[in-house]
């Protein structure tokens, strides 16, 4: 099996202490050429929060993926990391297949959809793996957090698609539901949709408790809890 399914598996707890919130909100990737990499993370339709120079031996630049909390920054003097050394940064998305189509639209190369398997350590390229190895085609199962697809700046920094659809016990607060953009609404309200249709076919009628029903799915979904039938 899998390491990717027994993780899947294990429950997880979560933490009944409250500590000081530490919100991860920047990372750094190293770049070898400030303005290629300026104009390569434009044309992910990224929003570029700042462009702050001090003369010509300092400068950072800030991009924020869409409905991301956490931005990413690089420039000249910025770090003393190789360019191109950053691997599997992960962008978690509701529709793989959807997110890769947005960058083939952008003219940005990215990879056909591939999943792990196995339990031959899939080397030091690709970490993210944890212990597989790659298999072409998502996951035949479309189990959350199985799925991906790479992509690359003009560096080499690695950057990664991960599709999550249900979060692990846990990850989620079972009295709070989020969503980070209007398409992950969207895709949550397509998803209950689908399972509802099915909802109605077992039980042999309309629900006219619809809405109810889909709240429900939505966020037993979204904090991993089983799901109503």
């Amino acid at each position: 099996m899998a390491v990717i399914e027994i993780n899947r598996q294990t429950e997880t707890k979560p933490s009944r202490s409250r500590g000081v919130d530490a919100k991860l909100e920047v990372l750094v990737i190293p770049v070898s050429d400030v303005d290629r990499a300026k104009a390569f993370y434009a044309r992910l339709g990224w929003r570029l929060d700042a462009d702050f120079a001090s003369g010509d031996d300092w400068r950072v630049i800030q991009f924020t993926p869409p409905g991301s909390a956490c931005s990413v920054i690089f420039g000249k003097n910025v770090t003393a990391a190789v360019p191109g050394s950053a691997r599997g940064l992960y962008l978690v998305v509701s529709d793989l297949e959807a997110a890769r189509q947005d960058l083939l639209d952008r003219g940005v190369e990215v990879s056909a959809p591939f999943h792990g398997d196995g339990d031959v350590h899939a080397g030091p390229d690709e970490p993210y793996l944890f212990g597989s190895v790659r298999v072409s085609g998502a996951d035949p199962k479309r189990g959350s957090y199985a799925s991906f697809a790479a992509f690359s700046d003009p560096d080499g920094n690695g950057w990664l698609f991960q599709e999550i659809t249900t979060r692990l016990p846990g990850r989620v607060a079972s009295d709070s539901t989020t969503f980070a953009s209007t398409t992950d609404l969207a895709a949550a309200l397509r998803r209950a949709a689908l399972a509802h249709g099915e909802h109605e076919t077992r039980s042999g009628g309309h629900d006219e408790n619809w809405a109810d029903w889909y709240a429900d799915y939505i966020v037993r979904e979204q904090a991993g809890q089983p799901l109503p039938i």
